[in-house]
């Protein structure tokens, strides 16, 4: 049924941390409104990937019911795997055995690592992707006891899971690997502040490299070193399911799907793209992943939704970035505070400032849902950057 013929169906495709903040948001300004928003994700579980890491050393984590949230708030809960889009006849397949229809979709399924990018890591590494993984490397690491783990990739959640591994399982020597140095983009106190941190947990850093395979007992850097390892954590990069270009969306060269100031994709109009699985851009450049920025593209694309839905054009996006928090374990942190460019600020947090700071950030969700549910236009507050996402600065 199309919106002139009377209910409007609005379904997400994700339930993730921009998904949800969709569909809260979404629902909360539409009760009056005769408009059906359902959620599509494959497990009823919310997953906190801001504490995959924890998860992965074995602690237990509150177990966070998606459609307990959403509960009262008029939004439709679906349990399945989304295996097509198709944008002409507006349908989506779930489970390759049932068949939505929509007259606005909002694409949130998010990204997962890129484990074929290498050759052996699909085979032999493990990835930070959702609770079960992240239990099954619990599991692993639990039975080690002494032994060798190598983490690839220096970013941020490589950091992370690295101090975490090291600080659960003393007795396990843990190395990081990647191309840049830990905490690159943060100043030169809070990098410096990091590293000490990682030698102080036994944490070896190996920069300036990259790993070429991923063997059944180690990774082959470039130049043909190997490292031994009993377990290889892979955090290097993200992928995008392909499932928005087998469906014709426009995407980017990582298979985002590719946006207009409103979030709308620039092929299909009737198609929203928000989180991880969108090529946002701002003035300063794409937006990349986080918890951070995805939340507000989620919040961003329910009100242009709800005000289209009115008659009103839906306004320009805007993001400006404000913080790199950064767990180093359970006892210490980092937080680099940022310019909505990214760039780093001369202020951060250590030590257990930031631990509290950090906690706070990653707690924040849930809460911020409910509040939305109850007054939507709470939701609408984040820095929206300022000179560097002016709409006359985005190309």
């Amino acid at each position: 049924m199309s919106a002139s013929q009377g209910t409007h169906r609005v379904l997400i495709l994700g339930a993730g941390y921009a998904g949800m903040a969709a569909a809260t948001q979404l629902a909360a300004r539409t009760r009056r409104d005769d408009v059906q928003v359902t959620v599509v994700n494959a497990q009823e579980r919310f997953t906190e990937r801001l504490r995959l890491h924890m998860t992965a050393t074995g602690q237990r984590l509150a177990e966070l019911n998606i459609p307990h949230l959403l509960a009262g708030t008029g939004a439709q809960f679906v349990r399945g795997w989304v295996t097509a889009v198709d944008a002409h006849a507006k349908t989506v397949r779930v489970d390759d055995s049932r068949v939505l229809g929509y007259d606005t979709l909002v694409y949130a399924l998010g990204s997962v690592t890129d484990t074929a990018a290498v050759p052996g890591v699909e085979e032999h590494a493990y990835a930070l992707d959702g609770p079960n993984g992240a239990t099954t490397l619990a599991d692993r690491l639990a039975r080690l006891g002494t032994g060798a783990v190598v983490v690839v990739g220096s970013g941020l959640t490589g950091v992370e899971a690295a101090a975490e591994i090291a600080e659960r399982h003393p007795g396990v020597g843990v190395t990081l690997v990647g191309q840049q140095e830990p905490g690159a983009s943060m100043n030169t106190r809070a990098q410096a502040y990091l590293r000490a941190a990682l030698t102080r947990l036994g944490v070896q850093v190996i920069t300036g490299t990259v790993v070429t395979r991923v063997l059944p007992d180690g990774v082959e850097l470039a130049g043909a070193e190997t490292l031994a390892a009993d377990v290889v954590l892979w955090t290097g990069g993200t992928r995008v399911a392909p499932l928005a270009a087998a469906a014709g969306l426009t995407v980017d060269d990582r298979c985002r799907v590719v946006t207009d100031l409103a979030l709308r994709s620039v092929s299909h109009p009737d198609v929203y793209a928000i989180g991880d699985a969108a090529a946002i851009r701002q003035g300063y450049g794409v937006l990349h992943g986080t918890c951070q920025s995805g939340m507000p593209t989620g919040v961003h694309a329910a009100v242009s939704i709800a005000r289209t839905l009115r008659g009103r054009q839906p306004g320009p996006f805007r993001f400006g970035y404000y913080h790199t928090p950064v767990s180093l374990g359970r006892n210490d942190a980092v937080v680099q505070f940022t310019r909505p460019d990214d760039s780093p600020r001369r202020w951060c947090l250590t030590g257990r400032m930031a631990v509290w700071y950090k906690e706070t950030v990653s707690a924040s969700p849930w809460p911020t849902y409910r509040r939305m549910s109850r007054l939507p236009s709470s939701g609408a507050f984040w820095p929206r950057g300022g000179r560097f996402t002016r709409v006359r600065e985005v190309r």
